[in-house]
């Protein structure tokens, strides 16, 4: 930050430059108001990812909720947007969806309702926003499409907000329709017809969370736009269309960001927080994600607002994004109005930009002033233009009553990005005097501004976490400390949903199941259709070993355990590793290199296969791999080295039923016991 000294209506920068223009800002509300701020957000789902954020040490989970959504203390967020699971991986796992079947309905599953929860607790204002990516396989009739009875989906959707209410006094404020997906209107406003008919008239409705297409349609079909309250689109460039502004409805980039959480990452953020609005009149800006909390072998590692991955050390790291979203949440809310563009919003003549808004009473007023530069502040998509921002002088003139103000408080950060430079991150400065209605500055790059007339703002602090460690050596999990319906810590379901049952045999008490019977609608780009479910850390020599059970009843044809498994997300039908299949009924084994069963390693019989319940163990060393089934030896053969690591993984051949239990792991050496040469 330079030293500035004024000079007539000029300011004269020193230190490094001297530069002696003026740019002269008005910021003033004779013109009237612009659109109302919507608010800033976090995205949990899309999916699973706060997977590894239930299972942290109460003491640091509580942290980390407060870092991102306490009142003026740090993210202070306003939104928190959540997946409507649908029992389908949508990019980091799967989220299970409240009616796994026509028959069944269950508010136990999942940990959205926890987070949700957990969020409205610190700040009872914070809206609540739920969007499907998939659905369960039975609202589709057979085909891979939630619109084939539009009333049924619409009930489906409708019941997960009622219960919401129900079993947690949850109130949702929007509804999405299907996440990038193609818009139906017959289910739009079949959509709002139930909502309306189960006094839900209050929820509404966002749409299409994806791109600009809808506009078009809204404006040839008025009950369409009778439905639709807000259009949303999904990383917009900061850019708009014509045909979204005719609709005069409030627009959002509803989902934005998806960027690693480093310094180009916050200044990715913080650029576009301003200029969603600047340049495309968008008034609500949502992060995917809201925290990185799933394991960083999966796609999109560190893409959240924060980091916290590591649950068995307590450790997480406060990103900062963090810090570049205070600068605007801390000092406006829902509700407020932003000033029309030309009279407190608009581009700065030497790159960056800036936003102004007023309170409802237009007793108070905040502006945010960015100036990130091209190459640090790139998101991961879309491309971003060319463009050039230098140090400047900015001159606010603020006219009518804001020029009443007599001093606004400021907050600054500069992102550093050379070797020998220190970030500041949300530092309060000296407020600056209102002079004759104007507040000059001099602004340099990578920097954001906060002026408020707001006498509140915090950096919230709590001690250093405890350091990052890696995953246990030795893993043992019986599923009996966990409640019914729930998933297991540390368990990251991929494809298919598995949860805690009470099983039927006493001496297994409780048990995770694989409870998906028919495929999915599907939000990855192809069908998966082996459910899997990852563990761990990229072990490399290392013993597993399971108990497992089909189900006689919707059972599926087998089951796996798996080591050095490589990949998850909608990668996961081409994930490599060793796979160890079990057909009990088939009394065969398969070894295979992946998981679609394309590279053969070794089959054969497995005549000590039960019926019931079976245990499988599979030992790799190097480039050996061991396997037994009920302690009887199937193989002991050559594998590839590669993978040479990966992730641990039980899962089925087919959706249908399967138990799995006493889930043992352990890190093995070159010349350990299992593995006989």
């Amino acid at each position: 930050m330079m030293m500035i000294v004024t000079i007539g209506r000029c300011i004269v920068l020193c230190a490094f430059f001297s530069v002696t223009f003026c740019d002269v800002y008005k910021v003033h509300t004779s013109p009237g108001l612009g659109r109302r701020f919507d608010g800033i957000g976090g995205l949990s789902g899309g999916g699973a990812t706060s997977k590894l954020l239930v299972n942290y040490p109460k003491k640091y989970r509580d942290q980390i909720l407060d870092y991102l959504f306490k009142p003026n203390f740090a993210a202070s967020l306003q939104i928190l947007k959540v997946e409507i699971g649908g029992d389908s991986q949508s990019t980091e796992g799967t989220e299970a969806s409240h009616m796994h079947n026509e028959w069944d309905e269950n508010y136990q599953r999942g940990y959205e309702w926890w987070l949700m929860t957990e969020a409205k607790k610190r700040n009872p204002d914070i809206l609540l926003y739920g969007l499907p990516w998939a659905f369960p396989g039975w609202l589709g009739d057979g085909h891979d499409n939630p619109y084939t009875n539009v009333t049924r989906t619409a009930e489906y959707v409708t019941r997960w907000l009622v219960g919401a209410k129900k079993f947690y006094n949850l109130t949702i404020d929007y509804v999405g329709i299907w996440n990038e997906k193609p818009f139906d209107v017959s289910y739009i406003k079949m959509l709002r017809e139930s909502l309306d008919t189960h006094q839900l008239g209050h929820v509404k409705i966002v749409a299409a969370d994806g791109g600009w297409e809808i506009a078009k349609t809204i404006e040839l079909d008025k009950e369409l736009a009778a439905a639709v309250d807000f259009i949303g689109v999904h990383y917009p460039g900061t850019t708009t269309t014509s045909e979204a502004l005719k609709t005069g409805k409030q627009l959002w980039s509803s989902e934005d960001y998806s960027t690693y959480n480093d310094n180009t990452g916050a200044g990715c953020w913080a650029r576009i927080l301003n200029q969603n609005f600047v340049n495309g009149f968008m008034t609500s800006t949502i992060s995917w994600n809201l925290i990185a909390s799933y394991y960083n072998a999966l796609p999109y590692p560190g893409c959240g607002l924060m980091t916290a991955d590591n649950p068995w050390s307590g450790h997480y790291d406060v990103s900062n994004p963090i810090w570049m979203t205070a600068h605007t949440t801390q000092f406006t809310s829902p509700g407020w109005k932003y000033l029309p563009h030309g009279s407190g919003v608009g581009k700065l003549t030497h790159g960056g930009s800036y936003v102004s808004l007023v309170s409802p009473d237009n007793k108070d007023l905040t502006i945010i002033i960015e100036t990130m530069s091209h190459d640090h502040s790139l998101c991961i998509r879309p491309a971003l233009p060319a463009y050039k921002v230098i140090p400047q002088n900015v001159s606010l003139q603020l006219s009518g009553d804001l020029a009443k103000l007599l001093q606004l408080n400021v907050w600054y950060s500069k992102l550093a990005f050379g070797n020998n430079e220190t970030s500041v991150l949300f530092k309060r400065l000296s407020p600056v005097k209102v002079l004759n209605g104007k507040v000059t500055l001099s602004v340099g790059v990578d920097e954001v501004y906060t002026l408020t007339s707001l006498l509140r703002g915090k950096k919230g602090i709590y001690p250093d976490p405890p350091a990052r460690q890696p995953f246990p050596d030795t893993y043992s999990e019986d599923f009996e400390a966990f409640p019914d319906f729930s998933e297991p810590f540390n368990f990251a379901q991929q494809v298919g949903s598995f949860e805690v049952i009470r099983s039927n045999d006493a001496s297994h008490g409780q048990v995770l199941r694989q409870v998906v019977l028919k495929p999915p609608i599907h939000w990855c780009p192809f069908p998966l259709i082996m459910p899997l479910n990852l563990i761990g850390r990229p072990w490399s020599d290392v013993y597993v070993s399971t108990d497992v059970a089909i189900g006689p009843v919707n059972g599926t044809t087998g089951v796996f355990v798996a080591a050095r498994v490589d990949q998850g997300g909608c990668q996961s039908w081409h994930a490599k590793g060793i796979f160890f299949f079990l057909f009990p009924s088939e009394k065969k084994f398969i070894l295979t290199n992946d998981l679609a069963r394309t590279i053969p390693l070794k089959e054969g019989e497995a005549t000590e296969a039960v019926l019931g319940w079976n245990t499988l163990e599979l030992a790799l060393e190097g480039n050996r791999a061991f396997g037994r089934l009920n302690k009887q030896t199937l193989f002991n053969i050559t594998v590839p080295s590669t993978p040479a690591h990966g992730f641990v993984a039980i899962g089925t051949d087919s959706f249908g039923i399967a138990d799995f239990d006493n889930v043992h792991i352990k890190s093995t050496s070159r010349k350990g016991p299992y593995i006989k040469h």
